[in-house]
């Protein structure tokens, strides 16, 4: 008797695991990080009356409800594993696509996560008086988060999502503190009648730019939920529904703090303080409380760590089954079905710049890159829409179609490259380096591709 042949192996594949909760959570933790707690002193500085200051964050979370609309439609067009990455290639060429990969992993990615999980640290160390260095806790929590993540798609969706709560419970509980607790300080006092305190001018119209850099900044991250399209179920549906849900949540809860902040400090106590969270909760709770917010601090920038570690992989990953990067990089785990060595490397790139000390000066040109490739996949759906016939068949719906385009989108796309003009004006130096990394990314391109032919 003969034996039976033995069925065909079949190479693993994305498994689709997460849902519209998850989805949620993961656009909530890509935007939430630390920013929120800090930079509110930073924007009065520049503006300095409350209208000017809650317009400043309102016209932030405009801005940011338009980039969700445009990811969302652009999600329910192309609801491909690596999101952003997946649009420039589909309505531009590959070459576009790779820059962005290159970009995210060299600069954009790798930076903001070493300088996340230095902040993370010395959190850590200042409420543990643990002896121990803080470059020693950042190595650790990115080998923690990168071996979480490796064990499946669900395991670092969960980790990701409790974070995730825990930074809303934060967020609440100084809201709720600073309402309830916290005494108000007399507008009269610190707070001028002056709804603009300055008569219209090129001098406010430049305050209230300056003051929309860091606001935008902390809004930033809704694009990442994109990466982990190929393992959302249903992503035509679910993903541009988490992305208007979790944006919307976020500038409710921005809004809720600054005006805590403006009720407790006052304008001009809001502008004399660096730690803006700490003394509401001081004022509310006494030392227990800014301890508390301290706390919260922490795990609102593990939270973000632990969002960039599960989504931006899925980019490499993509990049890879294009035959542009290695092709290991595209090799999913048997059991896990997740891109272990994508994980992998990212986190070791993470580490290495984290150990190097250079980070923040990385960050100083992170923003110029990432802001040109946010206006870039803007433009996509002008594309799209342009096209008689849309990629397999798939159609953006009544809710997730932008509304207002062309004129929101294309607001958004002149917002983006004014931030990039704005920061070589201000940062030439560093925005070179950045350009020049990009540009690197040139000659890259090409070797892959040859490789690729060959």
């Amino acid at each position: 008797m003969k034996n039976s042949p033995s069925p065909p192996q079949t190479e693993p594949r994305l498994v689709r695991r997460l849902g519209l909760f998850d989805a949620t959570m993961i656009v909530m933790g890509g935007i939430i990080g630390s920013g929120i707690f800090i930079n509110p002193y930073v924007v009065a500085r520049q503006v300095n009356t409350p209208f000017l200051i809650l317009g400043v964050w309102a016209l932030g979370g405009l801005i940011a409800l338009t980039a969700a609309f445009i990811w969302a439609e652009l999600a329910a067009l192309r609801p491909e594993v690596g999101g952003q990455y997946a649009y420039l290639r589909e309505a531009f060429h590959p070459s576009v696509a790779f820059l962005y990969g290159w970009a995210l992993l060299l600069v954009i990615q790798t930076g903001g996560m070493a300088a996340v999980a230095v902040t993370f640290a010395r959190y850590f160390v200042e409420l543990t008086h643990a002896p121990v260095a803080d470059w020693s806790v950042a190595v650790l929590a990115l080998g923690s988060l990168t071996v979480i993540n490796c064990l499946g798609v669900r395991s670092g969706s969960t980790v990701q999502s409790v974070l995730m709560v825990l930074k809303i419970v934060a967020i609440i509980a100084l809201i709720v503190c600073g309402l309830l607790l916290a005494g108000a300080v007399p507008a009269t006092v610190t707070q001028s009648s002056d709804v603009l305190a300055q008569p219209i001018s090129f001098d406010l119209l430049t305050a209230v730019g300056a003051a929309m850099v860091p606001v935008l900044f902390a809004y930033g991250g809704w694009q990442t939920a994109s990466f982990v399209a190929g393992e959302m179920r249903e992503p035509k549906k679910n993903l541009p529904r988490g992305l208007l849900i979790g944006v919307t949540g976020v500038v409710i809860l921005y809004l809720a703090v600054n005006f805590v902040c403006l009720r407790v400090l006052g304008t001009s106590g809001l502008a004399a303080t660096t730690t803006p969270a700490s003394d509401v909760m001081r004022l509310a709770l006494g030392e227990k409380g800014a301890r508390a917010i301290a706390a919260g601090i922490a795990i609102s920038t593990l939270g973000f760590l632990s969002q960039g570690m599960l989504t931006a992989p899925r980019v490499y990953f993509a990049m890879a089954e294009d035959g542009l990067f290695f092709k290991v990089v595209g090799r999913l785990h048997p059991k896990t079905h997740v891109p272990i060595v994508a994980i992998a490397l990212q986190g070791l790139l993470a580490v290495v710049i984290a150990l190097s000390g250079r980070y923040e000066q990385i960050l100083n040109y992170v923003v110029s890159v990432d802001f040109i490739f946010f206006g870039l996949t803007a433009t996509c759906i002008f594309v799209f829409r342009g096209r008689k016939q849309n990629h397999d068949g798939h159609e953006a719906n009544a809710i997730t179609r932008v509304p207002g385009h062309p004129l929101t989108t294309g607001v958004f796309v002149v917002v983006c490259w004014v931030v990039v003009i704005n920061t070589v004006y201000k940062y030439p130096e560093n925005t070179l380096i950045g350009l020049g990394i990009l540009i690197a990314g040139i000659p890259a391109y090409f070797f892959w591709r040859r490789r690729k032919i060959a």
